[in-house]
């Protein structure tokens, strides 16, 4: 028998799926969160939830997490633009992770499905981007590659299985409450407050508070069509210089630079070295030059009308995001 008071939030230690557990617990729904590893645990110190192991290669685990859940919110998954082995780091344990919470969702008997997918999920060939658009042409990245097969899978897997599931695409998640380590998309604000973005890449970000996304994941549990699909995004991007910019006038202690512009050739040559140096170090690079040619100039701009008007998402601008999560990182030295 399911409950319909209890959820299950996957990896939820994790920047969104903690601040869901957190969002969830405050509408009072019982939580139960699970972690891939059970000795991170100290982001639920002061959480009253229960936290359990399951890890999304492991289907037997969440067949187990998933007993007597109603609404499974799938946040786990593997999110990191490099990695040593890309196809077997990120592309196969997210496919993998994907047939095997839905298939163990199923076999548990959960009702609804929140899988969290991504604005990597969307074709930018006409702006602003919207859901009934389709997936992203660009096959030149594994993470990419594996959040618009992922998601494909996902919906096909419900249908054929009998299971409510609806899609949310979240933008750049910047914000409280966060742990180390920090997410791809923090980790750029910490770059600019520690002065090491030496040159304007062009490269742009969609950046949207997680409190506002976790808030979008709870408003498409409640009033999410199933089979569709939700952009929680902001409706303009910002590059990563004007963000810069915004830094530098709210911490002018920090004197902060506001990075030049450089050739392109100039930003593939550091971008081969810094990948170079990764090789050897094992360390993500700051830079690719897969990041120069698939998001230098790229606008991720979305049209957000079908979430405002479906759900009644309304995020918070940009620019208060940014503030916001600059102003968290400052005040959490430990973070920086």
């Amino acid at each position: 028998m399911t409950n319909r008071n209890l959820v299950l939030v996957s990896g939820a230690n994790g920047h969104l799926g903690n601040n869901l557990v957190r969002l969830l617990i405050k509408k009072g729904v019982k939580v139960r969160a699970s972690v891939r590893n059970i000795k991170n645990k100290e982001c639920f110190n002061d959480l009253d939830c229960e936290v359990v192991q399951a890890d999304i290669t492991d289907k037997a685990s969440f067949i187990k997490a998933l007993q007597g859940v109603h609404t499974f919110y799938a946040v786990g998954a593997s999110f990191k633009l490099w990695a040593k082995d890309p196809k077997k780091e990120i592309y196969d344990v997210n496919m993998s992770g994907t047939r095997n919470t839905i298939e163990a969702a199923a076999e548990a008997g959960v009702k609804r499905i929140v899988y969290v997918s991504s604005i990597a999920a969307l074709d930018y060939t006409s702006l602003p981007a919207k859901e009934s658009n389709g997936y992203n042409p660009d096959r030149r990245d594994m993470y990419y590659n594996s959040k618009n097969d992922g998601e494909k899978l996902a919906f096909q897997l419900a249908e054929e299985l009998g299971i409510e599931l609806v899609s949310v695409l979240p933008g750049a998640m910047i914000g409280s409450e966060a742990f180390l380590p920090l997410n791809v998309s923090y980790g750029v604000l910490k770059l600019i407050l520690n002065k090491q973005i030496p040159m304007d890449t062009k490269i742009t970000l969609n950046w949207v508070d997680v409190k506002d996304v976790a808030e979008g994941c709870y408003l498409a549990a409640q009033k999410g069509r199933s089979g569709e699909r939700y952009i929680l995004a902001n409706e303009k991007c910002m590059t990563i210089t004007d963000t810069t910019k915004l830094a530098q006038k709210l911490y002018p202690e920090l004197k902060i630079k506001v990075p030049g512009a450089v050739p392109k050739f100039v930003l593939y040559a550091m971008a081969g070295l810094m990948e170079f140096t990764a090789k050897i170090s094992g360390k993500p690079p700051v830079l690719t030059t897969k990041d120069i040619a698939m998001f230098s100039g790229l606008q991720q701009n979305f049209d957000l009308s079908k979430s405002r008007n479906e759900l009644g998402f309304h995020p918070k601008s940009p620019e208060q995001a940014v503030k916001e999560a600059f102003s968290f990182l400052m005040e959490n030295k430990n973070l920086l």
